[in-house]
């Protein structure tokens, strides 16, 4: 879906003219029409209202060009409610509501992270554990949040 049908589907779900849209996101009635006939595109101050206003993702109101992957754990994040939010309600397209919630990680540490997936995880091959921890160790160690230097 191209930026332009996310909007127009985000407003006629919500029931909205393009003059109501244009209110909520602080633009010109002429503003929402651009958008949707794919002439203009909303800036990140005004994609951050309406992700505000209509509670979506801007990965959703851009049309979910990409496959967010949560940094910490590599969990696909496949619709906005699985996407942790800030503690002022922003998405916070990093991470998984699971890993990161109210503001801070659930996890301290990587092997905090392995000692859970070890747990919940199956293991239909019966691969022992030192396996599966190097395994997983390797796994999370591509993600961001687990890079030299990140917290």
């Amino acid at each position: 879906m191209e930026i332009r049908e996310a909007l127009k589907a985000l407003r006629e779900k919500h029931g909205l003219t393009q003059e109501q849209m244009a209110q909520r996101a602080l633009v010109t009635r002429q503003a929402v029409s651009r958008w949707e006939n794919g002439e203009t595109q909303p800036n990140t101050d005004t994609l951050q209202i309406l992700s505000r206003e209509f509670d979506v993702s801007i990965n959703t109101l851009l049309g979910s060009p990409r496959t967010l992957f949560c940094q910490c754990c590599g969990m696909p994040l496949t619709d906005d409610g699985m996407i942790s939010r800030e503690t002022d309600g922003r998405f916070n397209e990093d991470y998984c509501k699971w890993c990161y919630e109210g503001g801070s990680f659930v996890y301290p540490s990587k092997e905090s992270l392995i000692g859970f997936l070890l747990s919940h995880m199956p293991n239909p091959d019966n691969a022992p554990e030192p396996e599966r921890r190097q395994w997983l160790d390797a796994q999370l160690s591509q993600l961001k949040h687990w890079q030299p230097g990140r917290s």
